[in-house]
């Protein structure tokens, strides 16, 4: 009668109290029932076509069931046996495990320079090579850069071996120091598998663990082979009220860091492996002690907050140790999540685009709440926390950003914003979500009713330089103050076109009022000044018109370089410098002269200040000239 009661009460979405639940997984039916429930709001909420899901626990497959469908327009269902999804960055896991492999088998050591297994060489740009154990921890300090990531024709793919060295991104900090997501670097750690076994990393991975774990609906290959088309989910954009199918997405040169897809049930025996310290149904793919140091903390940014382990990145929470990993291309998001104390291990996928709004910490809250419900205590900030809140308030840039190229102006429009609140709590504004966060530490706070944290550091003069998030380990935030801050910038852009557009307007209503014998003459100097702005307000309207044709245009990512329509355009904040350098020139022989009124010179020199900080802010977000 009890489990009758709790299957009722989880079907009906009502909460159970957590001092009659029992700590834990125990029943698959009561899984099934709570997880049935779950998927019906998501999938309704987030209009997602179609989910897998498997659960392991003590060993074994617990629970595995597919929701939605594979195909909508043919109305097949969601198999978690048998239909494979895109599972992105869990992709990465397979690929730690073969370096592993290797580093087990003496062949690799994650502490030596990756030069030295390479036949292409990583600049010296700072003193402290690039070893393999700062990959797996994504602290190898490379840009970021998205450009030929993902393609949709197979004629395009390229080898690693000619990829690689052709899109290196520039090394922008020492390695180590902090995380930073990358998928060039995982790349190259794959090709490394494949240059020290000496076979291709299809192969490889293959031989070495998906036959070995009997993973027999899953392929690292690109283009899916033909035995697996059948099985493989199309992938969806949920657009205009209805789901719209997608080409299947290729990972081309960087094929390590995301190109595998796999049924749930084959991504339960990968979960068995690595929960049973590389070991499932009597076969190993990795020794009990690598396994153990492959699970093994090894860097993080606060010793307060989840970091990296070999690979995995910690996702700890409710009083648990967890690790595992997320993935998403651009129609599927899944996530992985072991918790070694329970021995249990949980996966999901989605085939549609809006899927990562549950993929990415929904799911696996409330799969936490429900199974190891926590009791956080009601915080609330201290009398004195205002004093100090507002050291922390400002605007944050993610570190996994481009510096160097025209990449780099996606920051200016994903600024993260920490306010201090009256009560001196802090308000921050995030990807996963807004946050009210509240001291619980030096330098520490909590999320008043999750309980995710953020952890803050400083320089030496106490001046708050990052921020580090509990819910993503692979970033930091970088704290961008006074001239550097995003808001400042943009508002500095969106001066300059409004006075672009009100001198081009100035500019038609004078061109009216001479035809119309109502317009005195102006000075030479005045005259030419006032066409040179013309032009220079010309040129920007027209470039940040450029500017967004090209980006309305990039829903299937980055080329190569830069797109045509970007190369060209980016002739036009360079021609407008020089003739603001030349409309500088003339303001000043106004003054000298004496031409027009003291209200014109002051009017002119006014839109040539306010030209040149536009052009200032271009230059400082790589828009000024050509930064592929």
């Amino acid at each position: 009668m009890r489990a009758l009661l709790l299957l009722v009460l989880v079907t009906c979405g009502l909460a159970v109290p957590a001092a009659a639940q029992v700590r834990g997984l125990r029943d698959s039916a009561e899984t099934e029932a709570f997880i049935d429930g779950t998927m019906v709001a998501f999938m309704r909420d987030k209009h997602i076509a179609g989910v897998t899901v498997s659960v392991v626990k003590n060993g074994s497959l617990f629970f595995a069931k597919g929701y939605g469908y594979a195909d909508v327009a043919a109305r097949k269902p969601v198999d978690p046996a048998k239909s494979l999804f895109r599972i992105g960055s869990i992709s990465k896991l397979f690929t730690w495990t073969a370096v592993m492999q290797l580093v087990e088998q003496g062949k690799l050591d994650l502490n030596r320079d990756v030069n030295e297994y390479l036949d292409f060489k990583i600049p010296a740009t700072y003193p402290e090579p690039i070893t393999l154990k700062h990959i797996m921890a994504h602290t190898p300090g490379f840009e970021e850069d998205s450009r030929d990531l993902f393609i949709e024709d197979p004629a395009m793919i390229r080898p690693m071996k000619e990829w690689l060295p052709a899109h290196m991104p520039a090394r922008v900090r020492a390695p180590g120091t902090f995380s930073s997501y990358s998928n060039y670097a995982t790349a190259v750690a794959g090709y490394i598998v494949e240059r020290v076994s000496g076979m291709s990393f299809d192969d490889y991975i293959d031989k070495n663990i998906l036959a070995p774990l009997g993973m027999t609906k899953t392929t690292t290959r690109q283009p899916l082979p033909d035995r697996f088309a059948a099985d493989m989910s199309v992938g969806y954009a949920w657009d205009q009220g209805r789901f719209d199918p997608k080409k299947w997405e290729i990972i081309t040169g960087a094929a390590p860091a995301g190109s595998v897809s796999a049924s749930a049930t084959d991504m339960a025996k990968f979960m068995l492996a690595h929960l049973g310290n590389g070991a499932l149904n009597g076969v190993r793919i990795l020794a009990d002690s690598t396994a153990q140091r492959m699970h093994a903390r090894s860097q993080g940014h606060d010793d307060r907050l989840p970091g990296f382990a070999l690979g995995f990145y910690e996702q700890s929470g409710h009083g648990l140790r967890i690790f595992g990993h997320g993935g998403d291309t651009g129609w599927f998001h899944s996530d992985l999540a072991l918790i070694p104390s329970e021995n249990v291990g949980v996966f999901i996928s989605t085939n549609t685009n809006t899927g990562g709004g549950i993929s990415f910490k929904p799911f696996l809250d409330a799969f936490l709440d429900h199974y190891f419900p926590e009791d956080l205590p009601v915080i609330a900030p201290n009398p004195g926390a205002k004093a100090g809140a507002a050291r922390y308030a400002g605007q944050y840039l993610f570190n996994r950003m481009s510096y160097t190229t025209f990449q780099k102006v996606v920051g200016l429009a994903t600024p993260i914003t920490i306010a201090a609140a009256e009560d001196g709590a802090l308000v921050a504004n995030t990807p996963f979500g807004a946050l009210r966060l509240i001291s619980v530490d030096s330098m520490l706070f909590r999320d008043a009713v999750s309980g995710d944290l953020v952890a803050f550091r400083a320089d030496a003069k106490g001046n708050i330089t990052h921020g580090f998030l509990s819910m993503a380990p692979m970033m930091v935030l970088e704290k961008r103050p006074g001239l550097s801050a995003p808001r400042l910038h943009l508002a500095v852009l969106g001066l300059g076109l409004l006075t672009f557009v009100g001198i081009l307007v100035s500019a038609g209503l004078r061109f009216f009022r001479r035809r119309n014998g109502t317009e005195p003459a102006a000075a030479p100097t005045i005259a030419s000044g006032r066409r040179a702005m013309s032009f220079v307000a010309a040129l920007q309207v027209g470039f940040v018109g450029v500017v967004a044709i090209v980006v309305s245009g990039l829903s299937k990512g980055l080329p190569s370089g830069a797109p045509t329509g970007l190369r060209v355009g980016l002739v036009l904040p360079v021609l407008g410098v020089g003739l603001t350098a030349y409309a500088l020139w003339l303001g000043i022989s106004q003054w000298r002269r004496a031409e027009g009124t003291g209200g014109a010179r002051v009017r002119h020199l006014a839109a040539v200040a306010i030209a040149a900080l536009f052009f200032l802010t271009l230059n400082a977000w790589n828009l000024l000239g050509w930064k592929y």
